[in-house]
């Protein structure tokens, strides 16, 4: 209860110091706009159709990006854990394409996709793949051998029937923290991958930034920051359940 109440006065707070330093004149509306003109701005943008149709433009990429850089990175990470040889084959791709930022990769996606959907789940992908890669490679390796050598005992000998008595349940906890990290960075990626043209919540903000309709750029970039609140709450419940065995 303390901690909620704690919460809520530091809320009030910040937005009484947001208010107050363009009401004061410390710096003009136009480069800080004070939260009580937002909801104006909000139902101007309902009014006009922009904030659904930007909405649902960037769900579409970030959902079919996520679920693709999450599947592949998954997927690979456990694979590269449970086979020494790719691995060692794989050790010097990684370290090569790991650094490389989502940003770098933006003309490689305009020149191979364009300026359209798949260009911005490209990015989407790039965004969410290491993440999982690495959180499911060190969640598999972290697996105690004797427990493999168990399955084997016990006649579980090929490699799927591991996969399923063994791997999976076992790494469930460390796949899935990669997997909500992952949903954050997503959000991120939308509106990088918005920037160049691509029709969603970064391009609307792009085109308010040109007009100096700043209040519409906080409009949108709260509208990111409840869609992420929103998926990760959902996520929470669902991996609450997933892991309800082990309690």
């Amino acid at each position: 209860m303390q901690r909620s109440l704690l919460a809520l006065v530091g809320l009030a707070a910040f937005l009484i110091l947001w208010e107050a330093v363009p009401r004061l004149g410390l710096v003009s509306p136009l480069f800080l706009p004070p939260p009580t003109s937002l909801p104006q701005a909000f139902l101007r943008e309902i009014s006009g159709g922009f904030w659904l149709d930007a909405v649902v433009a960037s769900l579409r990429h970030y959902l079919l990006g996520l679920a693709l850089g999450t599947g592949l990175g998954v997927a690979l990470g456990i694979a590269t854990a449970l086979y020494d040889k790719l691995e060692a084959a794989l050790s010097w791709v990684i370290r090569l394409l790991r650094p490389v930022p989502g940003l770098a990769w933006v003309p490689f996606a305009i020149v191979w996709f364009g300026i359209s959907e798949a260009a911005a789940t490209f990015i989407i992908i790039i965004g969410v793949f290491w993440i999982n890669y690495y959180a499911a490679y060190g969640a598999a390796k972290a697996i105690d051998k004797d427990l493999l050598e168990v399955a084997d005992a016990f006649g579980h000998r090929g490699t799927w029937a591991k996969l399923v008595k063994i791997v999976l349940p076992g790494s469930t906890a460390g796949i899935l923290a990669g997997v909500r990290t992952g949903l954050g960075q997503a959000w991120m990626a939308v509106v990088a991958a918005e920037l160049f043209g691509v029709p969603g919540l970064g391009q609307r903000m792009i085109q308010a930034s040109s007009l100096l309709a700043t209040d519409v750029v906080v409009v949108y970039m709260i509208t990111i920051a409840a869609l992420y609140g929103l998926t990760d709450a959902l996520f929470v419940q669902i991996r609450d359940r997933l892991l309800r065995w082990q309690r």
